[in-house]
Parts: structure tokens; sequence; C-alpha cells
């Protein structure tokens, strides 16, 4: 037979567990469900504790996680080479994980609890769950087709009322490729056509039929930004504004103009509690949670003097950016992205695909993370690359270290794992291996800056999320299933606007 390969369970049957284990564990692991909402905007009147912005405009979410996480057991991964993704390599290290959390990490003698599986990775490596945060996976899924191309809502500069989530197919096969690449958490965004191109949402990278199964609980929203050529391109073929980068940036300020109004509206209401509530509006509730800093700004943005200008934007209405995405001449502002305190999110070998990419260099991440208090991290923005990006850090590692640079692989692996994580806000809950945060694990065949290392095992909070050598573990859709030849590599996806 031509085809022979091994399937794993279904997406139906992995979606409470992973293998044979039974329904009553997913039930008992993983994390309580946040209280569903039920307040109507009517009743805010009456009550306000019930307005948006009381707490932060993202606050109200009417579509709460319902992430339970998969069955785990405690365990200590003992004997490996641990990249904590905090500075520290430990030769024969220990990670002790209870409860889904680390609970320790250190040398050869840091005590095994009583009752603790004990994982062997001697030869190995073990790094921290890899983060990708600027993927498109689920709203441009595989299969690539015009019906499933769901990231962009092209019918505005601004529609920063739309949120990602409600376009994400959980079924989509990239979310089990990535996964296989180490990858446990990735950032869903909309398309770059917009200036306001929506909400993003941070997921658990596990097997779910829901999107609110996969859902990141607490983690904070993202609103997709987009300046430079794209929406100049979108808009202005269609004559209509913005059709130059002035006309980008007079987009910005409108909006922000009208956001800060709508905020000031909704805080004298709450105040004074007099009169009825302004009138709900979702494109101005989503602005405005950028300005009380509850919506973190994801900024795609590659020019350096393009980023500069969004930066003075940002001081013009007291919002902050979070993240530049793509960020090709970041290295040309450093210091300043570094004073500012903004991460800058980026490839290492995609430039010149079109003008404001033509002068990027592989040594960009090296040279931005340089001056002291800078935040480098490498994204993907594609469903195959998603799947290597210890590869793409490993050649943006050695770019710097060509250029004279002395960057350790215990800096370097923050890149794709501590920086993601606070570029999106979650640093405190995963990114690195410290007591107390999730157990979002990665053991390596070998150094995972090598280009033969290939992730053996994936842990999410604990639970084993794939294994290499069990097929038990490694998931398929139900969209794979009985479809020939369309093994874990194949999961090219076409982006739409990058």
């Amino acid at each position: 037979m031509l085809f022979s390969r091994l399937r794993g369970p279904s997406l139906a049957v992995l979606t409470c567990a992973l293998g044979a284990l039974s329904l009553s564990a997913c039930a008992t692991t993983g994390e309580a469900s946040p209280k569903t909402q039920t307040a109507s905007t009517s009743s805010a009147s009456k009550d306000r504790t019930m307005a948006p912005g009381l707490d932060g405009w993202a606050n109200q979410d009417p579509y709460p996680s319902t992430y339970r996480g998969l069955p785990r057991q405690n365990m200590a991964i003992v004997g490996a080479t641990v990249l904590t993704g905090a500075g520290q390599k430990i030769e024969g290290g220990v990670v002790v994980v209870t409860d889904g959390r680390i609970a320790a990490v250190g040398g050869a003698d840091t005590p095994v609890p009583a009752g603790h599986q004990v994982v062997d990775a001697r030869g190995r490596f073990v790094t921290p769950g890899i983060i990708d945060i600027h993927s498109h996976l689920g709203v441009y899924p595989s299969p690539g087709v015009q019906g499933m191309s769901d990231g962009n809502e092209a019918t505005n500069p601004n529609t920063a009322q739309v949120w990602s989530e409600h376009s994400i197919w959980p079924q989509d096969p990239g979310f089990n490729a990535a996964r296989a690449g180490g990858v446990t958490t990735v950032q869903i965004l909309p398309g770059s056509a917009n200036l306001f191109g929506g909400r993003g949402v941070t997921l658990r990278n596990v097997p779910s039929v829901t999107m609110q199964g996969m859902k990141f609980p607490g983690a904070p929203y993202g609103l997709k930004m987009a300046c430079g050529e794209n929406p100049s391109r979108v808009y202005g073929g269609r004559n209509q504004s913005p059709a130059t980068g002035m006309g980008n940036v007079a987009g910005y300020r409108a909006a922000f103009i009208s956001a800060r109004d709508y905020k000031d509206k909704w805080d004298k209401w709450r105040e004074t509690g007099q009169g009825t509530p302004p009138t709900r509006n979702l494109q101005l509730e989503t602005l405005a949670g950028v300005l009380d800093g509850s919506i973190l700004i994801q900024n795609h943005c590659y020019r350096a003097d393009e980023m500069a200008v969004m930066l003075d934007v940002a001081k013009e209405f007291g919002y902050k950016i979070t993240t530049f995405h793509h960020a090709v001449e970041a290295y040309k502002i450093a210091p300043l992205l570094a004073r500012e305190g903004v991460c800058a999110a980026m490839w290492t070998g995609w430039w010149g695909f079109k003008m404001e990419a033509l002068d990027g260099i592989e040594e960009n991440a090296a040279l931005t993370d340089a001056p002291q208090g800078s935040c480098a991290v490498i994204h993907s923005d594609d469903a195959e690359l998603i799947q290597r990006l210890n590869q793409e850090a490993a050649a943006a590692l050695s770019a710097g270290r060509r250029a004279g640079m002395d960057i350790a692989e215990e800096h370097a692996i923050s890149w794709i794992t501590l920086n993601a994580a606070k570029s999106i806000g979650i640093d405190k809950e995963t990114g690195s291996l410290e007591s107390g945060k999730r157990a979002d694990v990665v053991i390596w065949s070998a150094d995972p800056f090598s280009i033969y290392a290939r992730a053996d095992q994936v842990f999410i909070d604990g639970g084993l999320a794939f294994d290499r050598q069990n097929p038990a573990f490694q998931p398929v859709s139900d969209f794979e299933l009985g479809q020939p030849g369309f093994g874990l590599s194949a999961a090219g996806v076409a982006q739409g606007a990058r």
C-alpha cells in the first residue's frame, strides 16, 4: 500500500482526552470554566457594575473560555539539558511538574517528590512550549479554498468590531501540525487589510471541537492594526480612503478621537448614573479598551520610519503599542523600541516580497535584541513555518553570531518562548520553566537549535498533547480522517494579506 501511516484517534475522540482515558478525567483536571456573563445591555441602566469599561473594556466577555486541559499526572523530567526560557541552561536538569504547574527546576540534585512519574530525558533537551504570536490557523485553514478564507473582514478600513475567534475553525489540521513542532500557544489574528483589523485571540493548542475549548483563560485580547502598504493598497485600489500613508494616519487619528469621546460618555454615565447609558458600539468598545489598556495593540508594521510614526500616534492618544509584527526594519530603531518597551516580532529569512519588506536582514532579531530592555520575537504568519519556529530562531541566532555577537542559546530560546509570552500579555502564566507557571514543556530529540531536532513529546498544562513515538498521542482532526496522504507536513495554507 502507498498509504499505511498509523492514525491516531479523531478530534471528536480527543476533545476530552488523548488516548484511552476516561471522560471522568476531563471533568476533574484542568481549569474551571469562568462564569458566563448573562446580564443584558438594558440592565446596565439599573446596575452600573455591568457597564463596559468598569474593569476594562475587554472584561465583559460573552464568549468565555471552556478550556479544561488534557488529562495529566505529576511527573519529573530528569537528565536533560534544560533551557528555561528565562536565561538559564542546566545540564542534567530536573523539571518537576505538579498539578499541571512547574513545581521546581534545577540540577541533578533536585528532589523528585514521591508519587511523581519519572520521565528519562537523558541525552535530550527540554524547553518551554513554543509560542507563536502571529498565526492565522483556523481563520485561513487547510485546505486553502475561498469558502474557508475567513481572516480578513476587508469591508471597511476600520473593522475593530470583529473578533478573529468568531472565524476560527478548530478542526484546521494546521493546529495538529504546529503541536508536532512544539507549539503550545498561538495568537490568532485577523488579516492585515485594514487599519483596524479586529481583535485577536490567544489559544491553547489542544484538540477541541469549539473555539471556546481552546481559548486561553484570562489572556488579554489584542487589537490587530496595520500600517504601510496593505491598507492603502486595499482601499486605495477601490478609490476610497486610505490610499496613502498619510491617509492611514488620518484614519487612525479619527478613530481614536471617536473612541475617546465614546469612552468619556461611558465614564461620565458610570460616575453619575443619570439617565440611560450610551448606546453600545462594538467598534468603539474595542478602541476604548485600547485606551484604558485592557486590550493590547498588535501592530503590523514593516518600516522603521512608520513604526516611529505609530509610536507618536500612540502618545497622542495615550495608549501603548505592545508589539510590532513583521518589523523587518526593527534593527534600525532598536534603542527606540527598547526605550518604549515595545516588542518586535519578525521572521529571519523572509524579505523583499514587497517594497516595505525590501531592507530585511537575517541579523534583525539579534540586533533588535541587543539594547537593554529589548524584546525580540520570532513569529510565523504561516502554517508551515509555525512547524519549525525553532529552526527559524536558530537561523537568527547563527546570523547574529556571524556578525560577531555573543548570543547564548539559553538567551535566544526566549525569542520563541518568554519574549513571545510577554508580547501578548501572558508571561506571568507561561513562556518559561519557572516555579508556579503552567507546565508547557517540550522534550526535544536534540538541541532545538539543530536542524535535526524534533519535538519528541509536548506537554500543555502538564498533559501529554503529542508523542512522536505513540500514535495514540498524534491527534488528527475529523477533517483529516479518510484523506490518504494528508499527513502532518501537509498544512500549507494561503495566508491572505501579509
